[in-house]
């Protein structure tokens, strides 16, 4: 079955925690950056495809009405279910089900992170769930979790063990088969999810980007700078920064470190236009015996200061150490690093791009849904498993224009 194309969005709690905005303004319609935290669901949505909207509203829902109208603005169809505030969440799904389509997507309107609509479907597809959802770790948290996502316990009331995840929504649903489990209309949606848990039909995905949420001031202020537009690239080290060395061997000293000129000379240019970096490497010489991890650190520093007398800010470096026979979450391929470069820097990965010159530089990038550029000799080789570059060039030079067309771009949506 296709991907859905419609959206349901959740917007009609008190948001009780969010007091006093609250006192005057539906919790969806917080600021941040300017614009209504709303705003930004629903642009993530239509850049997975969705073309509708459903507003469950409540609480002071004129206000959502009001700001977003039919959605011609924000480039969606927009249509709403109003109902008094007392109504539960099951019974705002409930009460709108003759606007729903068979399959759609769920969301809070509180909670944010990075998704690719494409892979959930095809993991719901493959697990034939009436509902797939985001989770993230998280200890207590209010779900267990079993074999190939499965959800073996949905326990609201957190009281029960090995609850060792936590759901953040995004939820791709079966209208007939979610409503069937409708005993009465007044329930809150948690009911349903715990019916589907003990039916075997609830399942999870992980997500390893930390999520962010506008549930309390403290996670709106941190919000608020994650979602604020940021000129930062992550990029990779042997064969993107500096050459790389022979197949197998390793650099073990700063004086056979030599800087690929085109690719700093872009960077340079890059830095002139306010672009800060981060870099992302692989050092399985560490695990190896090769090298250690002191001189690699001593030659990340090095490299670091010889880039800032060119201008070039570098943020941070991370690095794997592990053997890849190690099974880490960092060494990429997997997307651990990243998501530790979005958790300390608050870097939305949707709007940075990865630049490396290894085809599993792309598919780390894609593993973490990050755009990637590839440059140099196998720029052009298959990664495999539908992963594609974002783009790809001779060298970073060339690449200037269009990673800085792509973030103009960014920068207008914001």
């Amino acid at each position: 079955m296709s991907r859905p194309r419609q959206a349901v969005i959740l917007c009609g709690g008190l948001g009780t925690r969010m007091r006093p905005f609250t006192d005057t303004m539906p919790k969806p319609m917080a600021p941040v950056n300017g614009k209504p935290f709303l705003a930004y669901l629903i642009a993530q949505l239509k850049e997975q495809g969705i073309e509708r909207v459903v507003l469950l509203t409540g609480y002071r829902g004129e206000a959502i009405s009001e700001s977003f109208g039919d959605g011609a603005e924000a480039g969606v169809a927009i249509s709403y279910s109003h109902g008094p505030v007392e109504w539960d969440t099951g019974r705002r799904i409930w009460e709108a089900r003759a606007q729903l389509d068979p399959r759609f997507v769920l969301l809070y309107s509180d909670n944010f992170v990075p998704i690719n609509l494409d892979k959930q479907t095809a993991f719901h597809d493959a697990a034939e769930a009436t509902i797939s959802f985001l989770v993230q770790r998280k200890t207590p948290g209010n779900i267990r979790l079993g074999t190939g996502g499965k959800v073996a316990l949905y326990d609201s009331t957190r009281s029960g063990e090995n609850l060792d995840y936590v759901e953040i929504g995004y939820m791709i649903v079966e209208r007939d088969a979610m409503l069937a489990c409708f005993e009465t209309p007044d329930v809150s949606f948690s009911t349903i999810l715990a019916a589907l848990a003990r039916t075997g039909k609830l399942y999870a995905l992980v997500s390893g980007d930390p999520y962010h949420s506008i549930s309390d001031p403290e996670r709106w202020r941190l919000t608020e700078q994650y979602l604020a537009f940021k000129k930062i690239l992550l990029i990779d080290r042997d064969g993107t920064i500096n050459r790389r060395p022979p197949r197998g061997e390793y650099l073990t000293r700063w004086k056979d470190f030599a800087f690929i000129d085109e690719n700093v000379e872009a960077m340079a240019r890059l830095a002139k236009n306010g672009f800060k970096f981060i870099v992302i490497s692989n050092q399985a010489g560490v695990g190896r015996g090769v090298v250690d991890l002191p001189t690699v650190e001593a030659i990340n520093r090095n490299m670091v200061d010889a880039l800032r007398q060119r201008g070039i800010d570098i943020l941070d470096v991370y690095i794997c150490p592990h053997h890849w026979d190690d099974h880490c979450d960092c060494r990429k391929p997997a997307p651990g690093m990243f998501f530790r470069a979005s958790r300390e820097h608050l870097l939305r990965m949707g709007r940075s791009i990865y630049i490396g010159d290894d085809p599993r530089d792309a598919v780390a990038a894609y593993n973490a849904e990050c755009p990637s550029i590839l440059v140099g000799p196998e720029r052009d080789v298959d990664p495999g498993n539908g992963v594609r570059a974002s783009f790809t060039a001779p060298s970073l030079l060339d690449a200037v224009p269009w990673i800085e067309q792509r973030f103009d771009t960014w920068a207008r949506s914001c």
